[in-house]
């Protein structure tokens, strides 16, 4: 009995990137369509967005049905936007990129064959391995290194990069491990690592091309303070009793 190949959801979170999205979907497509070695579909998550991408979402989900699908939410947050898109779909591997595709594309089949064929329960894109091949400005490179060390330091994790915008999780993290999440925003990527290894969950770190986007909108400052916030959170949960007792009691002990 043969059995079908694994389907992949891909997803790309937009706020107002009408200016991007079309090119980021076709490129996409063509890469998957090419030689990609699984089921897949993409899958635009919109979330607040003012300057028509929800509409652009629309018309390329009637160019390529079946191929593309979307949603638009009135709430911003890339978190809340992946909790959603994730959660709400039959797919077997989810995933996600970045609209501005910083991140190779080719590195989507290593995350998922990690999952399919390695056993991996998360795969995530790593920046900072020496095998990574990236080009970026001196600032984002020290402000990116800094965090990962805080985590580290903090929260005595083994991943090497949370905030590479390019990672895949099987479906049993989806409906295990999402659920816990409480960031709606950047976060969720650190939380997601940060929870599922600590829960026993195997994550692939693997290392990626990545360019620097000059357009990117991200704010360094309120994003990085928010992060910071969010550390301290989970450093009090992972140390609370509440959550020592809830690892006993499901049978996995937390991972050092």
């Amino acid at each position: 009995m043969t059995h079908a190949l694994p389907k992949v959801r891909l997803v790309i979170p937009c706020l107002n990137e009408v200016q991007q999205l079309e090119w980021s979907v076709e490129t996409c497509r063509a890469f998957l369509a090419k030689d990609f070695p699984y089921r897949w579909e993409i899958f635009v998550a919109d979330n607040g967005s003012k300057d028509g991408t929800a509409e652009l979402a629309e018309r390329l989900t009637q160019k390529y049905p079946g191929q593309v699908g979307y949603f638009t939410i009135p709430e911003r947050g890339r978190g809340r936007a992946l909790r959603k898109a994730w959660s709400e779909c039959d797919a077997d591997i989810v995933a996600y990129t970045d609209v501005d595709l910083s991140t190779e594309l080719e590195a989507l089949t290593k995350l998922c064959r990690a999952i399919h064929e390695q056993g991996c329960d998360i795969a995530t894109g790593s920046r900072l391995l020496p095998q990574s091949n990236i080009k970026r400005g001196l600032k984002r490179e020290v402000i990116s290194r800094c965090y990962n060390v805080m985590i580290k330091l903090m929260l005595f994790t083994h991943f090497s990069d949370a905030q590479c915008g390019f990672k895949a999780a099987s479906r049993r993290v989806v409906r295990d491990v999402v659920p816990q999440i409480r960031d709606q925003a950047w976060f969720f990527d650190t939380e997601l690592l940060v929870l599922g290894e600590k829960q026993g969950y195997r994550i692939a770190d693997i290392p990626v091309k990545w360019i620097d986007d000059d357009d990117s909108r991200v704010k360094i400052v309120s994003t990085a303070w928010e992060d910071i916030k969010g550390l301290w959170r989970l450093r009090k949960l992972l140390w609370s009793r509440a959550w020592r007792e809830r690892r006993a009691a499901a049978g996995t002990p937390e991972r050092a």
